[in-house]
């Protein structure tokens, strides 16, 4: 029987590809945790889970409808305004068991910020099999997640109830205080707010958690936003324990951040004093650098993840993976995020010359990356920061 060609009709074939309408991943830069201590709560312990509001937190973490100390920071994290756009609880299993607690918390990968629902005591580093405890545990927790690829924050503050003296800033910034957590990953908001309380009225006045505000504000901002003078809600600082001005250039000198009820701010209200992060290395030292560069991460991490095992190792190749790169930093540099950028593929450049103009030296490059299947691309960021300081002259004549 002989073979029937093909007839031309319906003439025009069309299939229907949606690969390009598959989104790409986004990790919110404004997620949070708040890990704290809430004997007799129903919630499991060390166990993530969503809050959106005072109710919502009551039922999870409340004892017997009564706050606990979780319940209470998380209320302080939704007095923000803007509010961050995920907030987590997580109960610890037993009073200041935050290793356990933290623990459980690694596997949520979209948190950004932790912290711990009033903890204000520095406590112990890991030590063999002991865990670490206080904000030691904090600050092991994120340094740990952020080097294993969940980039995270913490946000811890100086006790409020440390007395005013002449030496205070020296005092509470020594290496057996709060100085001992200061490191070079810059993944340590550390917040000063002497007095801080939630009910000026009561006697004793009760501790507000300021590292939870303050983290509910921070996040509650776009990465790129500088954190100076921006205000912090729910609590208050009594005018007698507020810090005199060369605490606050003190404080700041060293990458705390205190929060001041500045004259020149019509109203009442306080607003951070700074915008640093407590960090050893000079290259990290405010928050929003800090920020940027994880959220840029993020982005880049999520954005070439489709170029893995697709993308091959010839010109046409890696001119996608570059021209992939611009697609996502273009969006940033059009929001005035970042300055300027540049991507260079070095083996990209090699390949652009005919094989045969290519050294020895060349030629190697391209044979190794293609046995060992690896890229290398460099990424130039150029960031513009906000003004934080204006040096005016006022020069008066006659």
């Amino acid at each position: 029987m002989a073979t029937l060609v093909q007839p031309a009709f319906p003439f025009v074939d069309v299939t229907i590809d949606t690969s390009a309408l598959v989104p790409v991943a986004q990790r919110s830069p404004g997620v949070v945790a708040v890990v704290g201590n809430a004997d007799g709560a129903t919630a499991p312990a060390s166990t993530p889970l969503v809050v959106t509001a005072h109710d919502d937190a009551l039922a999870l973490f409340g004892k017997a409808g009564a706050a606990t100390p979780l319940t209470r920071s998380l209320d302080l994290v939704f007095a923000q305004d803007p509010r961050p756009s995920k907030v987590y609880g997580v109960r610890t299993p037993a009073a200041g068991n935050y290793a356990a607690a933290l623990a459980g918390l690694e596997a949520a990968d979209d948190v950004t910020f932790v912290c711990l629902a009033g903890e204000t005591t520095v406590g112990a580093a890991t030590n063999g099999g002991t865990p670490a405890t206080g904000l030691r545990a904090l600050a092991e927790h994120v340094e740990n997640t952020s080097a294993a690829g969940n980039r995270r924050i913490a946000v811890a503050m100086i006790d409020p109830a440390i007395a005013k003296t002449a030496t205070y800033v020296d005092t509470v910034l020594a290496t057996g205080s709060y100085g001992a957590l200061k490191s070079s990953t810059g993944r340590m908001i550390l917040v000063a707010a002497r007095g801080a309380t939630t009910d000026e009225t009561a006697s004793p006045n009760p501790v507000a958690d300021a590292a939870a505000a303050v983290m509910g504000a921070v996040a509650g901002l776009a990465p790129a936003t500088s954190l100076v003078l921006k205000q912090v809600r729910g609590f208050t600082v009594p005018i007698t324990q507020q810090y005199v001005p060369a605490e606050v250039t003190g404080l700041a000198g060293q990458g705390v951040i205190p929060l001041i009820d500045p004259a020149l701010v019509p109203g009442t209200g306080l607003f951070m004093g700074d915008g640093g992060v407590f960090s050893s290395d000079p290259a990290i030292g405010y928050a929003d650098t800090r920020r940027v560069i994880d959220d840029a991460e993020a982005r880049l991490r999520a954005g070439l993840i489709g170029s893995v095992g697709d993308a091959r190792i010839t010109k046409a190749g890696l001119t996608a993976v570059r021209v992939r790169v611009e697609g996502i930093l273009g969006p940033l540099q059009l929001g005035a995020v970042i300055d300027d950028f540049s991507v260079t593929i070095p083996l990209l450049a090699i390949l652009a010359l005919p094989e045969n103009a290519r050294s020895a030296a060349e030629q190697a490059q391209v044979v190794t990356a293609r046995q060992t299947r690896q890229v290398s691309v460099l990424i130039s960021i150029t960031y513009g920061p906000a003004v934080h300081r204006l040096n005016v002259t006022l020069a008066p004549q006659f």
